[in-house]
């Protein structure tokens, strides 16, 4: 994957420059392997030492550094991390710094794509502290990872892995269970077009949006459109088949430390009856 630099604002171009030289001067030689090169005018490694140890040109190097326009892929952007020794956070700065999405992190790729990520335990007990309100957390691709006590009363059995795009592929599951699916969908897809620009080098987003639109004519359809949306706030309305219609209030919160996280939370829509139909379904907290 490239980007051009040159296509990034100068303010990113400036902080890419400051960041860069700011890493290099924090190294030794020694610290990379190399030997000292007696005196030296400014610390840390020089632009020649970090170029030799990414594998790539002095001069392609220098202009990386000077904020110049040129092609940036990941693969060299990778070598620079090594040479630098930046850690995880760093990388994933410097990628976007550059105009990349960061490197996925996490457990082993091997994994089955809806179980490669757990719920760090400080999310799983934010999730319960807010019942009896429904709250879960989903992957980047919007797969249900996991959720309090009061989501399955309210949408039904969730499995893990399940996502909310489903509905464009089934008639049967907790989608369906949202009143106004038909209105619902544009701003569905709108979304996920949002989400998807965000993870450029993630082929998971492409295998999903090959899989609906060859087998949803619906959201090829709604993809055609090229509409984008991103909002962390608004209103699921659910018609549920015991007590009916449940209004509630959303908001997503992507989780810094676990950029792959997102987590749901719903309250009771003022001025409607969720509150109380909640206590029907016997959703309380401790349960």
């Amino acid at each position: 994957m490239t980007t051009r630099l040159g296509s990034e604002s100068e303010p990113r171009r400036d902080d890419l420059r400051g960041f860069l030289r700011n890493r290099r001067a924090r190294l030794t030689p020694q610290e990379v392997g190399l030997p000292p090169g007696g005196r030296r005018r400014t610390p840390g490694l020089r632009r020649e030492e970090v170029a030799s140890l990414a594998g790539i040109s002095l001069t392609w190097y220098t202009w990386l550094e000077q904020g110049r326009r040129i092609t940036v892929t990941t693969s060299i952007l990778d070598a620079i991390s090594g040479a630098l020794r930046l850690n995880d956070t760093e990388q994933a700065h410097l990628y976007r710094l550059a105009g990349h999405a960061p490197p996925p992190t996490g457990p082993a790729s091997d994994a089955p794509a809806e179980c490669r990520h757990s719920v760090p335990e400080h999310i799983a007990r934010l999730i319960e502290e807010w019942l009896p309100n429904p709250a879960y957390v989903l992957d980047r691709h919007w797969r249900f990872l996991s959720g309090n006590s009061a989501v399955h009363p309210v949408f039904g059995e969730v499995r893990r892995g399940q996502s909310c795009l489903d509905g464009f592929l089934s008639a049967d599951g907790p989608h369906r269970a949202l009143a106004e699916w038909e209105a619902m969908a544009p701003s569905l897809v709108a979304e996920f077009r949002a989400e998807a620009a965000r993870y450029p080098d993630d082929p998971g987003f492409t295998q999903i949006i090959r899989r609906l639109t060859r087998h949803s004519p619906e959201f090829a359809r709604l993809w055609e459109q090229q509409e984008v949306r991103e909002t962390a706030l608004g209103v699921k309305t659910i018609e549920h088949p015991w007590v009916g219609r449940l209004v509630f209030d959303r908001t997503t919160i992507q989780v810094t430390d676990h950029s792959d996280l997102r987590v749901v939370f719903l309250i009771p829509k003022p001025g409607t009856s969720t509150r109380e139909l909640l206590r029907t379904l016997r959703v309380e907290r401790g349960r």
